[in-house]
């Protein structure tokens, strides 16, 4: 019989206020990546640097964040998860005060790395925790509300960041992060409960692994993003690290005695289906943050202000479409939503590409609103599906796996689909011509991949792996 939940006994009220902690640590995470992107003008004037070397502010949030993930998890499926999560808050906190007294760039862009490690720590742990707080007939909802949260954190982050460094400057920017991390980590001390302690030893940690894997993990980003303007040689041999360290990743979990991500795992059909398809979806998400703006500027002819304004659209249908999605995927079952998610993408990107060149910032503004309430489905239906019922000591690697899918896809998107927009475009947008060619091109190429996606999770029954929930079995 499986081991009783932590919060079997506790009254609703305490499950809820927990669940309420959890999510604010994803809203947290993803206000920490957004709010800092605003402030690269501030710093490269203040610090007298160019756009490429500030842009290593935003980049070491993000590589801490994607190549972390997997190894937060898997530490709390061995340390326990409240530990971990308030130690990976009380280490967001301080690397938020850090930034806000760097002396150089530098050691901002290290502060920043250590806030990024943080919240790989939050994004992984509070997802697993879920199974911990709340029953099981309710995850779809739970995870509606982490999705609702991590879009208002993303969608809030640029102004809120706008409005403080208008009035003060932009060391306040991180004094304020550093104020909303101290009020999470209070909440989490209060709401989650203590971690359940087990007589069975605890399996050690897989080093090795997880040192491979971040090398490999930040040879890719690397890669993809071009950080500092690298060379396109340069990125090749990035690319080329994270081939070879992927094979050595491969190699380290088939000898390791207690791997860090078990191989049953990666060979799940079920799981692969929904990484993959995660990773893809993401993917065509970033499109519209780097194909639209050129497109609603040289395409429609918009001002820079309009189309800020039009690009907000997207985060919050997201974050409007994110709740009832989860009480969809709790009413009519993860895998049907999942795939009404995706046909909603599918309707998405093919009004976007039709669009393009007659629609005006209308037509694109309603192909983005069919598009982003697809992906809230996607999202939180995808996420339920594959943590509803895993076992307890697989929860925080599998929660770190499905944050890496996402994190890689972003990354991929902003590169790939980027170029895949200049190429329709004719190499530059340099007419409102060239701008409508690229979007089509690139939304033609984004159907395709959500089609794909929507195969991969239909060709993918239930996970094959063994669950621990009472309430699944």
């Amino acid at each position: 019989m499986a081991a009783t939940s932590p919060l079997t006994h506790r009254p609703p009220s305490s499950g809820r206020a927990a669940l309420m902690a959890l999510g604010l640590c994803v809203l947290l995470s993803a206000l920490g990546g957004s709010i800092a992107t605003v402030t690269l003008p501030s710093l490269a004037q203040g610090f007298s640097q160019p756009v490429a070397a500030v842009q290593w502010v935003v980049v070491a949030y993000l590589l801490a964040l994607t190549t972390l993930v997997v190894g937060a998890g898997r530490l709390s499926d061995l340390w326990g998860r409240r530990r971990l999560l308030l130690t990976g808050t009380g280490l967001f906190l301080l690397a938020s005060l850090l930034c806000a007294a760097a002396p150089d760039l530098w050691g901002l862009v290290a502060a920043r790395a250590l806030q990024g490690a943080g919240a790989a720590v939050m994004m992984a742990v509070s997802m697993a925790l879920i199974g911990d707080v709340i029953p099981s007939g309710r995850t779809g909802r739970a995870m509606g509300l982490m999705g609702t949260l991590s879009a208002v954190g993303t969608a809030s982050g640029p102004s809120l960041g706008g409005l403080l460094i208008q009035a003060w400057g932009w060391p306040p920017v991180f004094v304020a992060v550093a104020a909303v991390a101290a009020v999470v980590w209070g909440l989490v001390a209060l709401s989650v409960p203590a971690d359940r302690r087990t007589a069975t030893a605890r399996p050690p940690f897989d080093g090795r692994s997880m040192a491979l894997l971040v090398v490999m993990l930040t040879g890719y980003a690397l890669a993809m993003t071009g950080a500092g303007e690298m060379g396109l040689a340069l990125r090749g041999g990035f690319l080329a690290i994270a081939v070879v360290f992927a094979g050595l990743v491969l190699w380290s979990l088939r000898r390791s005695p207690s791997p860090l991500i078990r191989l049953d795992l990666l060979g799940d059909p079920a799981l692969r289906g929904s990484l993959l398809a995660g990773f893809l979806v993401s993917a065509v998400m970033m499109a519209t943050l780097v194909a639209g703006p050129f497109y609603l500027t040289q395409g429609v002819g918009l001002t820079a202000a309009q189309v800020g304004l039009a690009m907000s659209s997207g985060p919050v249908m997201s974050a409007l479409s994110a709740g009832p999605a989860g009480r969809l995927a709790d009413r009519f079952g993860a895998d049907r939503v999942t795939r009404w998610g995706l046909a909603g993408m599918v309707a998405g990107c093919a009004a976007l590409a039709v669009q393009a060149g007659s629609g005006g910032w209308a037509g694109y503004v309603l192909a983005l609103l069919v598009l982003t309430p697809g992906y809230a489905l996607f999202q939180t239906a995808n996420n339920t599906g594959v943590m509803r019922g895993r076992a307890t000591d697989q929860r925080g690697v599998v929660s770190g796996l499905l944050n890496l899918s996402r994190n890689l896809g972003l990354v991929t998107g902003a590169s790939a689909m980027g170029a895949v927009f200049l190429w329709g475009a004719g190499g530059a947008v340099t007419s409102a011509a060239a701008a409508a060619s690229g979007l089509r091109v690139a939304f033609g190429l984004a159907l395709g991949l959500v089609a794909v996606a929507l195969l991969l999770v239909r060709g993918t029954g239930k996970s094959a792996l063994p669950a621990d929930d009472p309430a699944l079995q």
